[in-house]
């Protein structure tokens, strides 16, 4: 029998409908699933033979063989967060807006589970960034690390090395260092490129710039990229995947280079990534072709 840890957000998105729906699956399959008090005490669900309450959603992911997330795409990268060290499969089922990593509707669930069931899936892997303090202490991100200003309208100096090559010192706002996965995040936002799921790069692209020649740089992720700060007017806030760190000591230095540990995206039979592009961000959209 297989288990389903359910992930969601009941406090932002409207998820009651769809987690229901999940239970009634499970009755009826089957299946088993796992969901944490917290979600359980806010909808009022309560255990049963096919239903199991747990302490936290990083113990029903540990406990699972495939785990749902339900929301957008913060329910997606907190799911990153607490699941890095288990890489089980994530199926993503858009409850939220944009949802660019949960390409399964709220009414398509029950088919999409009963795929997964029967194995008609493949898995996307997604390679997460690792970030290393000089401290030691390390950070998982699945879209970006951010540095940027902090409590001020000053610009700040962030300089960057790759490869033991020094490469510019950025006069910005701040300074994006993503995946490819967080290439259609805040990194397209602030003029990076788009690439494709898979390919082995960091992305780094500064935010709004004070030169007209600092354009988004692509390298290649096997290799180290260390980013550096000196105290200055502006503090640098520092952060991976939308969570701040503390790191108020200077000289600021964050090495960052790809990890070995990977996001398991599910995807299902006719679900394709440049469809994504095309439905979700208007990718590639012309007017000059839409017919009346």
């Amino acid at each position: 029998m297989k288990k389903f840890a359910v992930i969601a957000n009941p406090k932002k998105y409207v998820v009651k409908d769809v987690i229901h729906s999940a239970i009634q699956w499970a009755e009826k399959s089957e299946a088993h699933l796992l969901l944490c008090s917290e979600v359980c005490e806010i909808l009022g669900i309560k255990a049963s033979d096919f239903l199991t309450i747990t302490n936290s959603d990083e113990a029903s992911i540990k406990e699972c063989d495939i785990v749902v997330v339900m929301g957008g795409d913060g329910t997606i990268l907190y799911t990153a967060r607490i699941s890095s060290q288990y890489q089980k499969p994530i199926l993503g089922v858009n409850s939220g807006r944009l949802g660019f990593m949960a390409n399964t509707k709220n009414e398509e669930l029950e088919l999409a589970l009963n795929d997964i069931l029967d194995n008609k899936y493949t898995l996307d892997k997604r390679r997460y960034l690792k970030a290393t303090d000089k401290h030691g202490n390390i950070f998982y991100a699945l879209n970006e690390f951010l540095f940027t200003r902090k409590d001020t309208t000053s610009m700040v100096n962030i300089s960057a090395e790759y490869d033991d090559n020094f490469i510019n010192t950025y006069w910005v706002d701040g300074l994006i260092v993503a995946s490819s996965t967080g290439s259609t995040a805040y990194s397209l936002s602030s003029g990076g490129p788009i690439v494709a799921p898979g390919s082995d790069v960091l992305l780094v692209t500064p935010i709004n710039p004070h030169s007209l020649t600092t354009r988004p740089l692509v390298l290649r992720s096997d290799k180290t990229l260390i980013i550096k700060a000196e105290k200055q007017q502006s503090g640098i806030l520092f952060s991976y995947d939308g969570v701040i760190c503390e790191e108020d000591e200077y000289p600021l230095e964050i090495e960052i280079i790809e990890s070995k540990r990977t996001f398991n995206l599910i995807q299902l039979e006719g679900q394709n990534y440049f469809e994504t592009l095309r439905n979700k961000l208007m990718w590639g959209q012309d007017s000059r072709r839409i017919k009346n």
